[in-house]
């Protein structure tokens, strides 16, 4: 598949910015290049687009007010610079946005946010509310309160994540070298862009080569090994110099521009071999004969009436097992509602889990997207 067919049907996108462009190498804030960025990205909005943006940049827009040269090792420094710069940050991500009459929202998570199974649906539940609202997120790493040992460790693996979590079609990483080259180029002028790979190609390791500039921690080994998690849920990933005139218009349009690394699995295939491998299931929910047939031949989801019966203690978003009223698998999923939800709404409808629980938080008992027929 061409760079032109992914990107013109993409309708969910992650674009990650790094810190040498945000702030023009260090040189504080370059309000101008974003200015340019966002209105690539309003257009891409108003096709249609659903939007997130991973923004670097609070510690080095905090460097540049504080006036400091260098990074500091310091973990306090690093918060203070953080919080001193996400003010500067996402204020002009605001001002630039409002201009083209979209709406954005703050998003500041941790490590812990998305390895919490509870944190990591209440965050997938927020950023799906804010795309169905028209509204564009502005995700950063929470630099003010993260330690080493929860850091994501850069933003180009947050990026990925965030791609995980929304179910984006694609993250495009927006960076200060041109793309993916088979030897560094700063060193050798003979160097050829790679245009076009799957993302698990073990080849490209050699070429990733080189580590990251004095303001951010990812460089072309991150950036890979972000392609490699986005792939997990089926995303293309596109590395690309974000100084080029026009960079994302000309992305959409299919022009030959950055590296495109590829998963090598649609998204739902990917995504329920992960499903279907990765995860111990925690309880067991019976069906009756007629969800059983639904489920087998419908490839449906799973809705609470189907239910007769649910065994075991498990939380949201845990993997639960199907089965028949003889006893026999037939799938398994992650749940929507944690034991003691689910045995309150079993063989009700729909329309009477509000009525039961005093909310609703899915229709369905286990989406069909999150769900493995064994």
């Amino acid at each position: 598949m061409t760079q032109r067919t992914q990107l013109s049907r993409a309708r969910r996108l992650v674009v990650k910015i790094g810190s040498a462009l945000l702030t023009n190498d260090g040189r504080g804030l370059d309000v101008d290049a974003l200015a340019l960025w966002v209105d690539q990205m309003a257009a891409l909005v108003k096709e249609g687009v659903e939007l997130v943006v991973v923004s670097s940049g609070s510690v080095a827009e905090g460097m540049s007010r504080l006036g400091w040269k260098s990074r500091p090792e310091q973990l306090h420094e690093l918060q203070a610079a953080a919080a001193v710069g996400q003010m500067g940050l996402v204020q002009t991500w605001e001002a630039q946005f409002k201009r083209h009459g979209i709406h954005t929202a703050q998003i500041l998570l941790t490590h812990d946010d998305l390895s919490d199974r509870k944190r990591y649906l209440n965050g997938r539940s927020t950023l799906r509310a804010l795309l169905d609202f028209g509204v564009v997120p502005i995700v950063n790493e929470n630099d003010t309160v993260v330690t080493d040992e929860i850091r994501f460790g850069d933003n180009d693996t947050l990026g990925a994540l965030v791609t995980n979590v929304v179910e984006a079609d694609g993250l495009i990483i927006l960076t200060d070298q041109l793309g993916l080259f088979d030897k560094d180029p700063r060193k050798n002028p003979d160097a050829n862009l790679i245009t076009e790979r799957f993302a698990g190609d073990r080849d490209l390791d050699a070429m990733a080569g080189g580590s990251a500039g004095v303001l951010g921690r990812g460089g072309m080994q991150t950036k890979l090994r972000a392609a490699r998690l986005a792939a997990r849920s089926g995303a293309f990933t596109v590395i690309v110099g974000g100084r080029i005139d026009g960079v994302l218009a000309r992305l959409r349009q299919g022009d030959v521009v950055g590296t495109l690394l590829l998963p090598e699995q649609g998204r739902i295939a990917a995504r329920k071999q992960w499903l279907a491998s990765h995860l111990q299931t925690r309880g067991r929910l019976t069906l009756d004969d007629g969800a059983v047939k639904v489920l087998r031949q419908g490839g449906r989801s799973l809705l609470p009436v189907g239910v007769k019966g649910v065994i075991g203690q498990f939380r949201r978003g845990e993997m639960v097992s199907c089965v028949g009223q003889d006893g026999a698998e037939v799938a398994r999923g992650l749940v929507n509602y944690d034991a003691d939800e689910a045995r309150a709404i079993a063989g009700l409808s729909s329309n009477s889990i509000s009525d039961v629980l005093g909310y609703i938080s899915d229709e369905e008992m286990i989406h069909r997207d999150n769900m493995v027929i064994i």
